[in-house]
């Protein structure tokens, strides 16, 4: 895969990092953003021909200057991740909503906008992967994360629809599914009123090593997988069972192609 470049968000740690680190190793060039610019630093040294582009996701209005810095380096985006995200432990009915919009913001708003920012130039382009980082929790409606849950349902729905718009035009669209992998995700996630955890899950803790389960992912992309499961156990048979059947997303997918959009705009569908 020489000369294709991948950007990742939520780059410096975790899933991202370990991303990075999986698409350097095939040859790919990498664009790297996150808020820790020394984190993003460290993993870029361990990644070849690198462009870091430190951002926080949720700055909508920074997202064209820096698409544009991207594509003038890279030439183009070759495949472009969503990974940066926040989680959640807390009751439904002890949650500020403000933990809801920032949640929201983050792992949903976040990577519809950096998409958004994208998609013109890959749908020019006739070529291109987005890939969104969902989460089991975002199949199946998971106790103390009513907010994530939320989100990753929406972003995975955003994902379904989109493929549904640019696969005939050249474009593979990918939402991933983790199940529990040993990341800071569960330190890190939101509390009632918004303050961070700082204490991790046993599930967390004994979760897949993160350069195993981007192993995963970067292998289900490249073969096409549109929904990729990375999970285990309990978890893992929990998402099959949600599992949408490539036979219903060849059919949504062929409308496309049939006239849809012509016949909606004129009323006739």
């Amino acid at each position: 895969m020489d000369g294709q470049t991948v950007w990742i968000t939520g780059a410096s740690s975790g899933i991202g990092a370990a991303l990075a680190r999986g698409f350097a190793g095939r040859g790919y060039r990498l664009i790297l953003s996150g808020r820790n610019q020394a984190a993003l630093a460290e993993v870029a040294s361990d990644c070849g021909v690198t462009l870091v582009l430190p951002f926080e996701v949720t700055d909508v209005a920074a997202i064209p200057a820096l698409v544009e810095q991207a594509w003038d380096w890279a030439g183009a985006v070759d495949v472009l991740i969503n990974n940066a995200g926040i989680s959640q432990r807390s009751l439904a009915v002890d949650t500020d909503l403000s933990v809801y919009r920032q949640i929201m913001e983050v792992d949903l708003l976040a990577p519809i906008a950096l998409t958004q920012a994208n998609l013109p130039r890959m749908v020019a382009r006739g070529s291109g992967r987005i890939a969104m980082i969902s989460s089991i929790a975002g199949k199946v409606g998971v106790p103390m994360r009513t907010a994530y849950c939320a989100a990753k349902f929406g972003i995975a729905g955003y994902a379904d629809a989109l493929r549904a718009e640019v696969a005939h035009l050249g474009l593979q669209v990918h939402n991933i599914y983790p199940g529990s992998v040993a990341t800071d995700v569960s330190r890190n996630a939101l509390t009632a009123d918004g303050s961070k955890r700082g204490v991790s899950d046993k599930a967390i803790d004994n979760g897949i090593a993160p350069d195993q389960a981007a192993a995963r992912m970067i292998d289900e992309m490249l073969a096409g997988q549109r929904e990729i499961i990375v999970a285990e156990g309990a978890e893992l048979a929990m998402g099959e069972a949600r599992r949408t059947p490539d036979a219903l997303l060849d059919r949504i997918g062929s409308i496309m192609a049939k006239g849809y959009v012509e016949r909606m705009n004129k009323g006739a569908e």
